[in-house]
């Protein structure tokens, strides 16, 4: 159940996932704009943690300095056990977050469903806003939360008087914490949270302090995905089959470092054209990701930043979603080929279960099969064959071990 750690707030939040992200970055940010953050998660020892502690800290490290912060008015639910508890709070709550990773979005839709249906229509739309590392995840949860198993089809129709669904684009570093850091987070100082407007065009935007509101966010999440997803996973792959240990480490090595740099070369020019972004403000932004993701104040291991290689390489990720735009353009696209070949060894890790499932379905399944299956592509498509091939070696070199 809930703890009383809070102080009367006029407005209210509820947060799917009190991980780090949610914690340190989302829940930081809704805090500091004046809502009671209400968590909702299915981790007991985090609830019981977050409803025992009146405040947790947000401590941010950057070149210059060391900042803190501390986070206070909150509570929090198991939405396991007290589904029917967290319906309530969405619905007389004024926005709903997720950071729950894109495939649990499915399982939380249901709760929200039940939490909007209930809604009074005299009460302005809860705003919903998924902040996950994914191009329109909020999109994603809607399509869960209208489904008709979760929302009676009649109730889909009207439901934008409840409801609004803006995509985000999150960016800020979050490394593995201390083991005894408890509830505190630490972070790297830069950040980025950027929404979508329109859809809250004729109710006015939610007070949230620090998010860059855009008519078009496309290029912001493109530019944020191909940019620092793909520059960070680019080195921890290439780190973790060269046996580097952090990310910091392999970037201290050239060779990884010309890896990335080819890389981001790659999805800079897919950028700069498809968004019209100007080619020196773009290696302005590429420069200053690789200088973030190589602060030693952030070290984080090569097979955390590399977990889940299942999603990091489906179709719309951050190797496979530009190298087929550029693959199409007939451009190149071999740091990011380089990339996803680095991404393919990354089997059988200590830890993730995503390495494991990539490790059988490499050995059960025909190049042309995994190249479908994991990366979404068809034979039509250009880079097709030149994945194919990537896969072939990667299984011809397992086939010798």
């Amino acid at each position: 159940m809930t703890a009383n750690n809070t102080t009367t707030s006029s407005k209210k939040a509820v947060h799917f996932g009190a991980g780090n992200i949610g914690r340190g970055f989302v829940a930081c940010f809704l805090h500091n704009s004046g809502y009671e953050v209400v968590f909702a998660d299915v981790n007991a020892s985090i609830i019981d943690q977050l409803n025992a502690q009146p405040s947790y800290k947000v401590i941010e490290v950057g070149v210059d300095g060391t900042t803190e912060s501390t986070i206070t008015n909150y509570r929090a639910i198991n939405s396991k056990d007290h589904e029917d508890e967290v319906i309530r709070e969405i619905a007389t709550a004024d926005v709903v977050t997720c950071s729950v990773g894109p495939n649990i979005l499915k399982f939380i839709a249901p709760v929200i469903a039940k939490g909007i249906d209930q809604r009074s229509n005299d009460l302005s739309p809860i705003a919903v806003i998924a902040c996950e590392n994914a191009i329109g995840a909020t999109d994603t949860l809607a399509e869960f939360i209208k489904a008709p198993q979760n929302t009676p089809p009649e109730h889909v129709q009207d439901m934008d008087k409840r409801a609004r669904f803006a995509n985000s684009a999150i960016d800020r570093i979050v490394p593995a914490q201390d083991p005894d850091a408890g509830l505190d987070v630490k972070l790297e100082k830069f950040y980025e949270w950027v929404v979508e407007s329109g859809p809250f065009k004729d109710h006015g935007l939610p007070s949230i302090k620090g998010i860059n509101w855009v008519e078009n966010l496309e290029p912001y999440i493109e530019r944020k995905l191909y940019t620092v997803n793909t520059g960070h996973a680019t080195a921890a792959y290439h780190g973790y089959n060269r046996r580097k240990s952090t990310v910091y480490d392999a970037l201290q090595d050239r060779d990884i470092q010309q890896e990335v740099k080819k890389a981001l070369e790659n999805t800079a020019n897919l950028i700069t054209e498809k968004h019209g972004i100007d080619e020196e403000e773009q290696q302005a932004y590429v420069d200053k990701i690789v200088r973030r993701i190589s602060n030693p104040h952030l070290e984080d291991a090569v097979e955390r930043v590399g977990r889940a290689p299942l999603r990091k390489l489906s179709r719309k990720e951050r190797f496979i979603g530009p190298a087929a735009e550029l693959a199409e353009q007939g451009k190149d696209c071999t740091g990011l080929l380089d990339a996803a070949e680095m991404a393919f060894r990354f089997q059988n890790v200590e830890g993730d279960d995503e390495s494991k499932e990539l490790a059988m379905i490499m050995e059960n399944h025909s190049a042309e099969d995994v190249v479908k299956q994991v990366c979404g592509l068809q034979p039509n498509e250009k880079l097709y064959p030149k994945v194919v091939d990537i896969v072939k070696r990667v299984q011809a070199d397992s086939r010798e071990e």
